[in-house]
C-alpha cells in the first residue's frame, strides 16, 4: 500500500497490456500469455496448499463414490484436449446444493452437487467443467495474484521474484488461493477467455459448445434477482451466446454428442440426494468463541477494551483497542479484529483497511468509491447500501461514508444466517488510488461497537 513509483505504475501498464482476449489462430483459440511471476512449480505448490484447505472446509464426496468416478471420467476426457501446460488435472465433487464450480492453480477442479442436479444433459455439465479447466490453462488465479503483488511491491523486488520465490512472497502479503479467496473470483475478461477456450475444448471432446453458454444463461434466468453463487464468482461478460457461436462458426462442422447413459444414471442418483446448503456448511465449520450475534452486547472476547494502542502503517496511522489483534504488516492490507472475530477465514467483527485502484486514475472520490462498491458487490451480491453515501472529513481530508448491510459468516440464535452491518469509509491518496476502511459487525451488535469504530476513525491519518 505504499505510494507506487513511476516504474511500478509502468509495470502495471505492461501487465494490463499482456492480458488480452485469446487470439484466434486458424479457427483456434490460443491461451493468452499474461504476465505471471509464479513458476509452474510454484503454481502446482499453490494449488496443493489450497487443496489441503478445501478438504478441511468443504464436504467432499469420497473418490470411491460413483458420482465422483463419473465426474473424474468426464473431466479426463475434457482435460485431454486442454491446450498449454499439461497440468495434473483432478476432479472432485462438493456435497453442496448451490450451483457452483471452481478451479485451483495447477489443476484441481471442483463441481458442486447442485451443478450436476441443475444440468439437463451431459453437454451442459461438460461446459461447466471445460470452463473451469480453461481457468487453469489461462493461470487466471496466479496472474491475478501477480497483478495484486505488482500493486503492493516495489519494482526492484518484483524483478527479483520472476520465477523465484513468488509463492513465499505472496504468503507474506496475505495472498492465498483457498476457499472463498478473492483470487478465485474471476473478472469478466477472465470469463470471456475461459468461455472461448472452453468452446474449443468441448468441440474437440465431441460436445456441442453452445450447451456451455446456454447453461450459464439458464441459471442466470432461473436465479432472478438472486443470482446463483456461480454467477457471483463468474460474472457474466455479456454477449456470451453470441461470441461462443462466432467461435463455433470458425470450426469445421461435425456431429456433436449431447448426452450419455452414464450421465442419465448419475443424474438419477444425484436427484435423490439432499446436498448441504452453504449455510449448513458454514454452521458445521463455525469456530467457537464468537458468541451469538444479536445479544445486544458483543461476547467478552469480542468487546473492545478501554485502552488503545497505535498502528503505524506505511500508508496510515490508526489507534485500536489493545485487546484486538493486527493481521498483516506495515506494507500490506491490514485487518484489525478480536481473536474471536474471525470465523472461517472471514471477518465477523473488526475493521479491514486496504487500497483500491480505480480504472480511471483521474476518477473523483465519488466515482472511485462507487467503483469500489461495485467490486465489493461482485464478490458479495447480497451487499446493499442503507440510505445514501455521505461526504465526511478525515482529519481535514475529504472522505465518503457508506453504510451497508449483507450476510454475516455467523448465525443467529435460531440457526439462520445473521445480517452483517458494514461501514465503508474512503479517502483519495495523492496517487489517485483509494484508501478505504470497512468496519464490520453483525447488525444487532453494531450499535454497541459503533462508538469504538468512530473513535478509531477519529485517530485515522493518511501518510
Amino acid at each position: 500500500m505504499k505510494t507506487r513509483s513511476l516504474g511500478a505504475r509502468c509495470l502495471t501498464l505492461l501487465l494490463t497490456l499482456f492480458i488480452s482476449t485469446p487470439a484466434l489462430l486458424q479457427g483456434r483459440v490460443t491461451p493468452t500469455r499474461g504476465f505471471d511471476m509464479f513458476s509452474p512449480q510454484e503454481e502446482l505448490q499453490a494449488g496443493q496448499q489450497a487443496q489441503a484447505s478445501v478438504r478441511k472446509q468443504l464436504p467432499l464426496l469420497p473418490d470411491s463414490d460413483p458420482i465422483v468416478k463419473y465426474v473424474q471420467h468426464l473431466g479426463a476426457q475434457l482435460a485431454a484436449h486442454a491446450p498449454g501446460e499439461k497440468w495434473p488435472y483432478s476432479f472432485h465433487v462438493v456435497n453442496q446444493k448451490e450451483i457452483n464450480a471452481f478451479a485451483l492453480p495447477g489443476g484441481p477442479v471442483y463441481v458442486n452437487l447442485g451443478t450436476i442436479q441443475a444440468a439437463d444433459n451431459e453437454a451442459e455439465l461438460a461446459g461447466v467443467m471445460a470452463h473451469e479447466i480453461s481457468h487453469v490453462v489461462q493461470r487466471h488465479g496466479t496472474r491475478q495474484a501477480t497483478k495484486q503483488m505488482a500493486a503492493q511491491l516495489p519494482l526492484a523486488i518484483l524483478g527479483g521474484l520472476m520465477g523465484r520465490g513468488a509463492l513465499s512472497q505472496a504468503a507474506q502479503l496475505g495472498i492465498s488461493f483457498g476457499v472463498g479467496s478473492y483470487f478465485l473470483k474471476n473478472s469478466r475478461q477472465a470469463e470471456r477467455e475461459a468461455d472461448l477456450l472452453g468452446t474449443d475444448i468441448m468441440y474437440d471432446s465431441g460436445f456441442d459448445p453452445h450447451a456451455m453458454a446456454q447453461f450459464f444463461t439458464k441459471i442466470q434466468q432461473q436465479g432472478g434477482s438472486r443470482a446463483p453463487q456461480f454467477l457471483s464468482d463468474h460474472p457474466d461478460p455479456g454477449n456470451r451466446v453470441q461470441y461462443v457461436s462466432r467461435e463455433v462458426a470458425t470450426l469445421a462442422p461435425k456431429q456433436f454428442r449431447t448426452d450419455s447413459a452414464d450421465f442419465r444414471q448419475t443424474k438419477q442418483r444425484v436427484m435423490g440426494m439432499k446436498p448441504l446448503t452453504a449455510q449448513q456448511i458454514a454452521a458445521q465449520q463455525k469456530s467457537g468463541g464468537v458468541g451469538q450475534p444479536g445479544s445486544g452486547q458483543p461476547a467478552g472476547d469480542i468487546a473492545p477494551s478501554g485502552s488503545m494502542r497505535t498502528l503505524n502503517h506505511d500508508a496510515f496511522q490508526l489507534s485500536y483497542p489493545d485487546n484486538w489483534q493486527v493481521f498483516g504488516d506495515q506494507n500490506s492490507a491490514v485487518t484489525i479484529a478480536p481473536r474471536g472475530g474471525v470465523s472461517q477465514n472471514a471477518v465477523a467483527y473488526g475493521v479491514m483497511i486496504n487500497g483500491f485502484q480505480p480504472e480511471n486514475p483521474n476518477a473523483t472520490l465519488d466515482q472511485a468509491t462507487h467503483e469500489l462498491l461495485a467490486s465489493l458487490r461482485q464478490s458479495n451480491p447480497d451487499l446493499r447500501a442503507i440510505g445514501h453515501d455521505e461526504n465526511i472529513r478525515l482529519n481535514g481530508v475529504a472522505g465518503k461514508s457508506v453504510d451497508l448491510i449483507g450476510n454475516s459468516p455467523l448465525q443467529d440464535q435460531n440457526g439462520r444466517v445473521a445480517r452483517e452491518r458494514d461501514w465503508l469509509v474512503t479517502a483519495k491518496r495523492s496517487d489517485g488510488n483509494l484508501l478505504y476502511l470497512i468496519f464490520i459487525s453483525p447488525d444487532q451488535d453494531f450499535g454497541p461497537l459503533r462508538p469504538t469504530f468512530e473513535q478509531m476513525l477519529r485517530t485515522f491519518r493518511m501518510r
